[in-house]
């Protein structure tokens, strides 16, 4: 059995995968000679490339966003799909919680001051005590926000796609029907959705204008969820007391975009996830042998994604 592995690997991921598959061959390396051929694929690969390699039978994608490939025409209805779901949540979580405590605390005007070698009070602060944070997108990174801000005193209000039970990491939940009238609650919304049909342009001026003066928005989830215009109308009108990017549309964000130059808003350059924490790229490591393991043995497999919904397939 051949199995592609296109992602990033570090030694000690090689022999985390190699030995839940003793004897296969492992082809490491992103250009085409690497991927022909292969019954399995592990990583993310330009789903261009994707294009007839008829021996593929399961894709193991590095990221837990999938909406690349679950368009028509890129995989084959035969092929089995799984993503990373489980990975993320600590990474993005902290870059998250390191964005929005920038904004409350006003750090990165204190640190254009320091460049401009200005000592300067930038006034009041605010803080997550007592603080309501809505999370849309409440899986496995949304729960694990949720529960760094309870942590710090917040009250956690999580959307999902489907009604449930309150999970121990928020004290509310709702569906994203629900998502107008929480916004008026709101200090903090912030967005981990993936991308698809229904998320795109979801974050209009409409939405924006029914947060509360002075709310903070973080986006780590797609960009082209958000009407970018409308956000930076929000906030260069004060509407929004700041917010913050780890992805944009398009990425990467052309120099001359406007974004750059809106006041109280950070932007990084999607860099929250991938393999920039050590322990992400264990966890994915990790799932891709579990998985490996569950394919040698014929048994289900963990994350399979819905190509309908680009979600991970509920148990």
């Amino acid at each position: 059995m051949k199995i592609a592995v296109p992602m990033y690997v570090r030694e000690k991921d090689k022999a985390v995968l190699e030995a839940a598959v003793p004897g296969a061959e492992f082809v490491y390396g992103k250009d085409a000679a690497a991927l022909q051929g292969a019954e399995v694929i592990i990583g993310n690969v330009s789903p261009k490339k994707l294009a007839g390699l008829t021996s593929l039978k399961w894709l193991q994608l590095n990221s837990a966003g999938a909406d690349a490939y679950c368009r028509p025409g890129i995989l084959a209805p035969q092929v089995q799909l799984t993503n990373s779901t489980g990975a993320y949540g600590q990474a993005l979580s902290e870059h998250m919680l390191a964005l929005l405590l920038s904004l409350q605390k006003k750090l990165y005007l204190y640190h254009q001051n320091q460049l401009q070698h200005q000592w300067k009070d930038e006034g009041e602060v605010t803080s997550l005590e007592g603080a309501t944070v809505v999370i849309v997108g409440f899986g496995d990174i949304g729960r694990a926000f949720g529960r760094l801000c309870r942590l710090l005193g917040a009250h956690v209000i999580g959307i999902r796609r489907h009604r449930g039970a309150v999970p121990p990491d928020a004290d509310e939940m709702g569906t994203l029907e629900d998502l107008p009238r929480f916004l008026t609650r709101a200090d903090v919304v912030a967005s981990v959705l993936p991308g698809t049909p229904e998320t795109t342009h979801l974050y209009d001026g409409k939405l924006f204008q029914a947060m509360k003066p002075g709310a903070f928005f973080l986006n780590c989830g797609r960009g082209n969820a958000v009407v970018q215009e409308d956000l930076s109308r929000a906030l260069t009108e004060g509407h929004l007391g700041g917010a913050a990017l780890d992805v944009t549309d398009p990425e990467p964000l052309p120099a001359d975009s406007p974004l750059w130059d809106v006041p109280n808003l950070l932007i990084t350059p999607h860099i929250s996830g991938e393999h920039h924490l050590a322990q992400t790229w264990d966890k994915v490591a990790a799932i891709a042998a579990r998985n490996l393991k569950h394919y040698l043995a014929g048994e289900p497999l963990e994350n399979v994604v819905d190509r309908e919904t680009g979600y991970k397939k509920s148990v």
